[in-house]
């Protein structure tokens, strides 16, 4: 018997392996390959995220003028927090609005995983700001920054006995504020990574539900952080005002 999600994941899946495997063939210059790779999944994710997010290859800036590296794929909120930059595909957004960053490669191995993980750092090691928030009630207290995701995207892995121990050793070698949490590959699986006693343990899906498992796992997460705390936009106009 037909199972209509199951079905229509699997479809989704081939759709976009062939629009990667496309990309792959048709680019042999690295920056337009990896460039229509990054379009590709962030039209993916656009189409399948709630509305109150917004998705975008994205540069992320803090109050104190610190910028991180060019992300790939930034999932951001869309509802409460303002785009400092936005030209020809190139935008500028605040710390405070992230939810998720992602690198993207056309495969992965353990140069990705570690490279994935210095571009993760440089977003979480920016400052954050949070402010509270006036209600009919009153006032909510400032709430602590969210944890932001970081993940990896990619059209094929370059571990042949899949995601063992090749994956969990590449993992072990990334500091904390460089941690993956999430990942997948339309051909060889997705993965989720937990660290509950520092170490990183490991859930992998079969390959032929990647990307259903990859979308129900990265919105579990999202929704288990809630919304972005709202920016305190006085430390803003002080870092602006300020000559040192």
């Amino acid at each position: 018997m037909s199972h209509k999600l199951r079905d229509l994941f699997l479809s989704l899946q081939e759709s976009l392996a062939s629009e990667l495997r496309a990309s792959k063939v048709a680019f042999s210059h690295p920056g337009e390959k990896g460039s229509a790779t990054e379009d590709s999944w962030i039209r993916f994710l656009e189409r399948h995220l709630p509305q109150r997010y917004r998705v975008s290859k994205a540069f992320v800036i803090d109050v104190a003028g610190e910028q991180s590296e060019q992300i790939d794929v930034v999932i951001y909120d869309w509802q409460y927090t303002p785009i400092l930059y936005s030209k020809e595909n190139q935008r500028l957004i605040p710390a405070e609005s992230v939810y998720a960053v992602f690198e993207v490669k056309q495969n992965i191995n353990r140069d990705h995983i570690l490279y994935a993980g210095q571009k993760v750092s440089s977003v979480r090691k920016l400052q954050r700001t949070s402010k509270e928030i006036t209600y009919a009630g009153g006032k909510y207290s400032p709430r602590p920054p969210i944890p932001i995701i970081g993940g990896i995207l990619a059209y094929d892995s370059d571990w042949t006995k899949g995601f063992g121990d090749s994956l969990i050793k590449s993992l072990e070698s990334l500091d904390e504020l460089g941690r993956i949490d999430i990942g997948c590959t339309v051909t060889s699986g997705a993965f989720e990574i937990t660290y509950p006693d520092g170490t990183p343990h490991v859930e992998i899906s079969r390959s032929e539900i990647a990307l259903a498992e990859f979308l129900f796992r990265l919105l579990n997460r999202l929704q288990q952080v809630g919304t972005v705390p709202a920016i305190d936009y006085e430390r803003y106009i002080q870092s602006i005002e300020s000559r040192h």
